[in-house]
This record gives C-alpha cells, sequence and structure tokens, in this order.
C-alpha cells in the first residue's frame, strides 16, 4: 500500500510523467511486493528556486533534473527489498529516459494500518475485522 510523492523540475512532458509512473510501480511491484493494482502517486512540478538540494552530498553531481521519490510504504521492508528497489529503479530510469542515476533520491517511510484510510472513513486495520 504505498503512496509516492515524487517531486521533480518542471518541464516534463505527460508522457516522460507516464513513464517515471510505469517505472516506479513496476519497479515497486517486482521488490518490493507492491499488488500490481496498488497504485496511487502525486507528481510535484516545481520551479528551481523552490527546489533546494546539494549537488553533492552522498551523490557525484546530482543536476537540476534531481527526482524525489518519497514513499510511505506501510509494512516494513527487508534491507534486501530496500537495496534492491533503489537499484533497480536507479538502473530503469537511467535505461528508459536516460535519467541520470545521481539524479534518483528515495526516501521510505513505514507506517502501520492505522494510519491508513482509503475511504469510507474507516482505518485500514478495521477492513481486516
Amino acid at each position: 500500500m504505498p503512496f509516492t510523492r515524487i517531486t521533480l523540475r518542471e518541464g516534463y512532458s505527460d508522457a516522460h510523467l507516464a513513464l517515471i509512473s510505469d517505472t516506479l510501480h513496476q519497479c515497486l511491484v517486482a521488490e518490493f511486493a507492491v499488488p500490481p493494482d496498488d497504485r496511487f502517486q502525486i507528481f510535484e512540478a516545481l520551479p528551481q528556486r523552490l527546489r533546494i538540494f546539494d549537488r553533492h552530498y552522498k551523490s557525484g553531481t546530482r543536476s537540476d533534473n534531481l527526482i524525489q521519490f518519497h514513499i510511505f510504504a506501510g509494512r516494513p521492508r527487508s534491507r534486501e527489498q530496500k537495496k534492491n528497489l533503489y537499484r533497480t529503479l536507479s538502473d530503469r530510469l537511467h535505461a528508459v529516459l536516460d535519467i541520470r542515476p545521481d539524479d534518483v533520491m528515495v526516501m521510505i517511510q513505514f507506517n502501520t494500518a492505522d494510519e491508513w484510510s482509503f475511504s469510507n472513513g474507516r482505518m485500514l486495520s478495521e477492513e481486516a475485522l
């Protein structure tokens, strides 16, 4: 049940945004055991003046094309699953869209079913009852 906020620069075409979305979702399904129909994403395209980041911290050289993926992931995943997701997402974005690996940043936040309500004012944990 991940929800991903994808923050990037302005100027990507609708076709590029769709490819980024599809690539992320394919990686989540393959590496994070996410069901194929569990897809929730928000894109935030911001002007450069509202995107402040260090171009070298823990990286080679980031460009203005930095894309940040903030994934709210529900149940915890193993270290191996996280490592595979990071690597696979970076590799596929590079292969499909020529996005440099230095421009891919991923943050994962885990929480419980009590922190989710998909609809009707019910906690996800209540739905299993």
